[in-house]
């Protein structure tokens, strides 16, 4: 222990408690030494780099290619995704992928090149191989979107896992973004991000990283095409990013580099190339589609750490009610809990759980309940002792429990990478369904052992199963969350078949869509932390995560009146809309901020609840497209490079374009909009793009613009589902698509294409159908006839 591990550990007793405290401190020095002994020691090394090419052996959509040293697989599948592997590595066993690997594409053909190296030719890229070993991805016009340097490993002489290094170089115009959850971004600046899922142990703020979220996905946005590229291993890692330079220097363009660091793991690689919607639609056919949540998931949440008792959750219900506030779900946080251990209940304070969740069920509101992976490591706690009679807990080298320091105090830590512990995980929830609960937060999953020194999670040195290959927690740690989402939602689809699980997860990895969305985390309360709430949503939904969203005010502190406001109504416009806050913090409900916060945040909620319908069929279109609800502005524009530099305001879907206010005292705020015309929602003056208008954005709502020609699914007064179409041009077309849902189930309804045309002076608006268009069998308001318009 160093002096500014004394220093920690003194501050984390001080503030959590003695007994608890010095549980951390025990736990921390625990961690040391099984690392110490459990972990081979790192000596000598030796670099190694392919070397020149040998032999070549032609395969289905690619082949292998043989160089002094080491060897590479390049694939090019149907759809176009590219996988390489270098020494051996193929593309499983892999906790990304979903299902079996894209078939190869039969008309790619590995074939000479210039200089000795080799090319794979397909319909939508082309792959270059030097006889050293660098990759090049080109599109079919031969521009290079990426360039792979020749990679470099160092080998451990006594044998273990091998570092491994790829440099590469991207278009000096290029943008990247992704990597996970970020609080920079969405756009990714010139720095070092490291690749180890991370509770920061307090509220974050932008420059905090990494956070709960880390991935080895980047998507690169350049003139010539958009194109993802995700590195599969789970290893800690860094990844240094550096935008290029057009005419730097001497007039030449500088490449934008990116360098990925891995302390082990295959070195495997999968490039997709395209639109943005052609790249996220592969990366969802390779990872999974998103998981389909429940209509009411997409309505309003109220959280907080702290509710106490049943009486304080009637009251803040009855608060809603009273004051005509939409509200479709309570989460009840760990303080629900008996002594904090999962799967329990405090009988003092929620003595008729069961009941109440059917009485707020009656009145629409579900119950959502926190679950945390750490289970209190005392016999006589059920779980413990069923887990304990599967062998279901992470154990050491040498064979004893991994002990860690979680709330209920000594912990213990089911092995998620293990089919037969995800199993009889997933069936414990069958106590949650009893007691009520209709969707599930999982939290503390990276996972978390408090720690009053070195890193807060287990020992790197921990042994998991990782499904029967066996390995340590420097290659499970990034998936512990993915595999506990994993096994929430299998045991949910079990115990209740009739209903689509809810389950939102802190931590993940790339796949974890396919079992759920996220949240931000402890995001601070401050503008700061508005700023980042948005940059997460997008980078995730970069990133194949489409469902997230932030704790609205902040997780700690208390947010001003106006701040509180502005973060409301950002949030009503994001897939996962919900007030939470820590146990200290000030209140979250509308009405404690006084009676003009109050009317504007019914507004917010009030619109969410008509857009409900649009969120349904978001969330339908994210499934069968990867398509992300929240959407950069550059979406269907990357070529447009302002857009591509726009921060702070988004697409949801293709209709709507939203501006949050994310500064204090803003009345009005500039957006830069893409191309074609664009009405404001609220005053119906249209404006043309591409460029950029300044919008009132008084503190009673933030600008929100409607696309020339969209159809937008609505709740109509009467509770039905409407068209809200906007006016297409003169002389232009639109649409939309809607997918009418009852909202539950796992039934997945046909897409109903809507087009819009004018005839004479006549807006038609009509339904596609096999044998031609009808006209909309659905009520249709349209907007924006006879509006003013705005010159730019």
């Amino acid at each position: 222990m160093n002096g500014r591990d004394l220093v920690r550990s003194m501050k984390v007793v001080g503030s959590v408690g003695a007994a608890q405290g010095l549980r951390t401190v025990r736990s921390a020095w625990r961690r040391r030494r099984a690392d110490a002994t459990g972990l081979p020691p790192r000596g000598a090394e030796r670099a190694r780099v392919p070397g020149p090419v040998q032999e070549v052996q032609p395969g289905p959509g690619g082949g292998v290619i043989r160089f002094s040293r080491s060897e590479l697989c390049v694939t090019v599948a149907v759809n176009g995704a590219v996988f390489w592997g270098w020494d051996g590595a193929s593309p499983e066993p892999s906790y990304a992928l979903a299902g079996r690997c894209p078939e190869p594409d039969p008309r790619a053909v590995l074939e000479p090149d210039k200089e000795g190296g080799w090319r794979v030719v397909a319909e939508r890229v082309t792959v270059v191989i030097s006889r050293h070993g660098a990759v090049e991805v080109k599109t079919p016009g031969g521009v290079t979107l990426r360039r792979d340097l020749p990679p470099r490993w160092w080998e451990p002489v006594d044998g273990g896992a091998a570092r491994w290094m790829q440099r590469s170089e991207v278009a000096a115009d290029a943008r990247f973004f992704g990597l996970g959850g970020r609080a920079s971004g969405p756009r990714l600046k010139d720095g070092t991000y490291r690749l180890w899922n991370t509770d920061p142990g307090q509220a974050f703020g932008p420059g905090d990283d990494p956070l709960y979220i880390t991935m080895p996905v980047q998507v690169v946005v350049a003139d010539a095409a958009t194109h993802l590229v995700f590195h599969d291993t789970s290893w800690d890692g860094m990844v240094t990013l550096r935008e290029g330079e057009e005419g730097a220097g001497s007039g030449h363009d500088r490449a934008g580099t990116c360098e990925v660091r891995m302390d082990g793991g295959p070195l495997r690689c999968w490039v997709m190339v395209g639109t943005p919607a052609r790249v996220l639609r592969a990366w969802a056919a390779l990872t999974g589609a998103p998981a389909l949540p429940p209509a009411w998931a997409l309505g309003h949440h109220h959280a907080r750490w702290g509710f106490g008792s049943e009486q304080e959750v009637r009251r803040i219900v009855s608060g809603y009610q009273e004051r005509g506030l939409p509200l479709d779900a309570v989460h009840l946080d760990i303080d629900h809990y008996d002594e904090h251990q999962v799967f329990t209940v405090d009988q003092d304070a929620f003595p008729k759980l069961p009941q109440l969740a059917e009485d707020l069920r009656r009145d629409g509101v579900r119950l959502v309940s926190i679950v945390d992976p750490a289970v209190k490591a005392a016999p006589g706690n059920a779980v413990y002792d069923s887990g304990t009679a599967e062998d279901a807990f992470v154990r050491d080298a040498s064979g004893h429990l991994v002990r860690g320091v979680v709330w209920p105090g000594e912990a213990v830590f089911p092995d998620f990478t293990h089919a037969r512990v995800r199993k009889w995980w997933g069936g414990l929830y069958v106590e949650r369904l009893a007691q009520g609960f209709s969707g599930f937060w999982h939290d503390m999953n990276e996972p978390t052992s408090f720690a009053a020194f070195g890193e807060s999670t287990l020992p790197r040195s921990a042994r998991h199963s990782l499904e029967g290959r066996g390995g340590d927690h420097r290659e499970a740690h990034n998936v512990y969350g993915l595999c506990m989402a994993r096994a929430g939602y299998e045991g949910l689809l079990e115990l209740a078949p009739r209903e689509r699980p809810f389950v939102f997860s802190r931590s993940g990895w790339a796949g974890m869509q396919r079992y759920g969305g996220t949240w931000s985390g402890d995001v601070a309360t401050g503008w700061p932390g508005l700023r980042a709430s948005l940059s997460l949503v997008m980078g995730l939904g970069l990133c194949g995560v489409p469902y997230s969203g932030p704790d609205v005010g902040g997780f700690d502190g208390s947010p001003s009146p106006e701040l509180y406001l502005r973060w409301f109504q950002l949030a009503a416009y994001l897939p996962l809309f919900r007030t939470h806050a820590s146990l200290r913090a000030g209140r979250r409900e509308p009405w404690e901020f006084g009676r003009e916060v109050l009317e504007h945040a019914r507004v917010a909620l009030v619109e969410r609840r008509r857009l409900l319908p649009y969120f349904v069929t978001l969330a339908h279109l994210a499934r069968r497209t990867g398509a992300p609800y929240v959407r950069p502005l550059w979406w269907s524009a990357p070529e447009d490079r302002m857009l591509r530099d726009c921060e702070d305001a988004f697409l949801l879907g293709d209709c709507l374009l939203v501006a949050p206010v994310l500064d204090p005292g803003a009345d009005r705020r500039a957006v830069q909009l893409p191309r074609g015309r664009w009405y404001d929602t609220t005053t119906g003056r249209a404006y043309e793009g591409p460029g950029q208008v300044l919008l009132d954005a008084p503190v009673s709502r933030i600008p929100v613009l409607a696309r020339s020609g969209a159809v937008v699914p609505v709740r109509g007064d009467d509770g039905g589902l409407e068209l809200e179409v906007w006016a297409p041009a003169p002389g232009r077309t639109g649409g939309g698509l809607v997918v009418p849902d009852a909202g539950d189930g796992e039934d997945e309804p046909e897409i109903e294409r809507y087009v819009t045309r004018w005839e004479g002076r006549k807006l038609v608006v009509e339904l596609e159908r096999e044998n031609g268009l009808i006209a909309s069998p659905r009520p249709v308001r349209v907007r924006g006839l006879d509006e003013p318009s705005a010159q730019m």
